[in-house]
């Protein structure tokens, strides 16, 4: 069980760190907005994610230095438009009765989730490039049990996320709640694309 171990282990640390799609998630959960579609959708996106890594093409991703800056750039356009989106919420303001009447339609949620995660570079890097790295250490199949290990970590946090979400639900019947939420979210994801950034044109 030790490569299983180390995947869970590895792969908790990894995710559970603050960003763009545990944000899109949470917020999610709070609105009782298709949440547990969307913990099912970024679970499902991360395995996969993981398993390219595991399978070996992490390597090849990290030698492209183009497909990575592509990538970054794409990635903070989008965080910048959503932290946009998210400014202008904490602007309005609301409270939990008037936005759960106001819930996005599944598919418009479940491509929104597509894009926080696979628009997201972080998420190649850790997933494919670094936990694929990592689990070059194994033969296989402690290869694969470590990537099982790994995807197991994103299936707890993410579904714990979701329905952690839930209790707070009394929290953002108040209006403040809603726009301190709102501004973390925008200040998360223009943080997150100014480090993209930096990165590019360092």
């Amino acid at each position: 069980m030790t490569p299983f171990v180390q995947g869970l282990g590895m792969g908790g640390g990894l995710i559970v760190a603050i960003g763009a799609q545990n944000a899109f998630v949470l917020t999610q959960s709070v609105r009782k907005n298709h949440h547990l579609a969307v913990a099912a959708l970024c679970t499902l996106c991360d395995a996969v994610l993981i398993t390219l890594g595991v399978t070996g093409i992490g390597t090849m991703v990290a030698s492209n230095p183009t497909f990575a800056t592509v990538a970054a750039l794409g990635g903070a356009a989008f965080l910048i438009w959503y932290g946009c989106l998210a400014l202008r919420s904490a602007f309005q303001g609301g409270s939990l009765h008037a936005r759960s009447q106001e819930k996005t339609g599944l598919r418009k949620t479940l491509m929104l989730t597509l894009a926080v995660t696979l628009l997201n570079p972080h998420a190649y890097l850790d997933t494919v490039v670094l936990l694929g790295s990592v689990s070059g250490q194994f033969i296989p199949p402690d290869r694969y049990v470590f990537g099982m290990g790994a995807v197991t970590a994103s299936l707890l946090w993410f579904f714990a996320l979701s329905l952690g979400g839930q209790a707070l639900a009394p929290l953002f019947k108040r209006e403040r709640t809603w726009r301190i939420l709102d501004s973390l979210v925008c200040l998360t994801m223009w943080g997150i694309a100014g480090t993209l950034l930096r990165h590019i044109f360092a």
